[in-house]
């Protein structure tokens, strides 16, 4: 896992090309210009969305920034990494992360880096390991790879790329744990935050890493109709939750909050709890907890509906 930063021309959309990395390729920083690139890149990026032109990275040979031994172990314990894991890094760098998260955690997983020297090097260290089985390192851009086969995924991307990669992280499957090193993903605050010692960090005055978590939410806006008149209306920002629920002629308003494919609902004097699953119906909300005066809805189980009203 490395720290990869870009520095930027302008261009026109006309002139705009894809580089090794997708729309912002990711060179490695030079640890005494880190700061002065990355304030460079969001002024760069700010300047150039005011004038509707699209930036153009110039990429660097410089070296990569590895992530300490002690913050790899706790990207992948707030993860909650087991042996039932695929682990997915982007961008693996030498492949600490993969190669720990085998040997440490006993998981399967792929790291995807762009440079050819790095994924030789990743190979070497898995093969010296004894995890080569287990841990694979392949020569790619990461916007190009497939993230579907994940259960985890590991980062350690700057907040533009992070952003661009977030609508096909919310895409996932609900319950798809993501970990990124240091920088998060704009609206879409993390699930959790720690705050690690790096002594060995080598950018930053302060010797610390702070590493978020995101569990990808299931898909819960829309209507949802229960039968017997009883109606959920639920609109979604990332893992927040409001709307009203209730029958038709009696809606409550509500809050709550989607944990992977858990859907947590409260109001006044109600709580519920709910499973989202699919079915060759579409999706269905099953409800496995009620309280209050929700209690009566234990055991119900509401279908998606097609248009913009509950039928039946």
């Amino acid at each position: 896992m490395e720290l990869a930063c870009t520095m930027p021309r302008m261009t026109s959309a006309s002139e705009h090309q894809r580089g090794p990395y997708g729309a912002w390729p990711l060179a490695r920083p030079v640890p005494g210009r880190w700061l002065s690139t990355l304030v460079c890149t969001a002024a760069v990026w700010a300047n150039a969305s005011a004038q509707g032109l699209a930036p153009m990275p110039v990429m660097e040979e410089v070296p990569f920034i590895t992530t300490p031994d002690n913050v790899t172990v706790s990207m992948l314990e707030l993860a909650g990494v087991n042996a039932k894991d695929f682990v997915l890094d982007l961008g693996s760098g030498d492949g600490r992360i993969v190669i720990t998260a085998a040997r440490r955690f006993g998981a399967r997983g792929l790291g995807v880096e762009i440079v050819p020297e790095l994924v030789d090097r990743s190979r070497r260290n898995a093969q010296a390991a004894g995890v080569a089985e287990r841990a694979e390192f392949r020569e790619q851009d990461l916007f190009k790879t497939d993230l579907t086969a994940a259960s985890v995924i590991t980062m350690y991307l700057l907040p533009a790329v992070n952003l661009q990669l977030r609508p096909a992280l919310l895409g996932l499957k609900p319950g798809t744990r993501l970990v990124s090193h240091d920088w998060d993903m704009g609206e879409w605050t993390p699930d959790r935050t720690v705050t690690v010692e790096a002594p060995t960090k080598n950018i930053g005055r302060e010797k610390l890493s702070q590493l978020h978590l995101w569990v990808v939410p299931a898909q819960a806006a829309g209507l949802w109709c229960g039968g017997a008149g009883l109606q959920w209306h639920l609109r979604q920002q990332f893992q927040m939750v409001q709307g009203q629920a209730g029958p038709a002629a009696d809606l409550q308003a509500l809050l709550g909050r989607i944990d992977g494919a858990t859907l947590h609902l409260w109001a006044p004097g109600a709580q519920a709890r709910a499973e989202w699953q699919t079915s060759p119906h579409g999706p269905t909300l099953r409800v496995v907890g009620a309280s209050g005066t929700w209690a009566p809805w234990q055991g119900r189980i509401l279908q998606k509906a097609s248009g913009d009203r509950c039928t039946g």
